[in-house]
Parts: structure tokens; C-alpha cells; sequence
């Protein structure tokens, strides 16, 4: 929660803040860290295409997903 809220209010030096994205439309949970690192290197080595499927099969909205996690 806490790195989700940082990304949406900019205080990530990171794609986030570079290119304005505050909308969180994709993510998974993981109890391992090193499998949440693992997977995330494998997600950014993904072409733009693979991801936009990945996206749409779980929120073809492209809702926030902030709104549900903070609730």
C-alpha cells in the first residue's frame, strides 16, 4: 500500500513520475519478496503489446485499482 500511494503522489524517482502514470490498473501479491522482484524483472523485459493484453484480461476497464486496495 504504502509503495502504491508513494508511485501515485510522485515521490518515486522513477517511469511513474517521469512520464506522469498515477494509475494503477494491473498488480499482483506475493508473500516472497524475491518472487515479487523476480516477476517484476520478467514484466519490464515484456514488450508493450504482452502487457496491455495482461492488463486487459484482468481490468478491460482500465478502472484504478488504488481506489479498491485503499478501501
Amino acid at each position: 500500500m504504502k509503495r502504491v500511494w508513494q508511485h501515485k503522489n510522485g515521490e518515486v524517482q522513477a517511469f511513474t513520475k517521469r512520464y506522469g502514470v498515477h494509475m494503477l490498473v494491473y498488480y499482483e501479491l506475493y508473500t516472497d519478496m524475491t518472487e515479487a522482484i523476480r516477476r517484476e524483472k520478467q514484466l519490464k523485459k515484456w514488450n508493450r503489446a504482452w502487457k496491455i493484453e495482461l492488463i486487459e484480461q484482468e481490468n478491460p476497464e482500465w478502472r484504478d485499482l488504488w481506489l479498491e486496495l485503499s478501501a
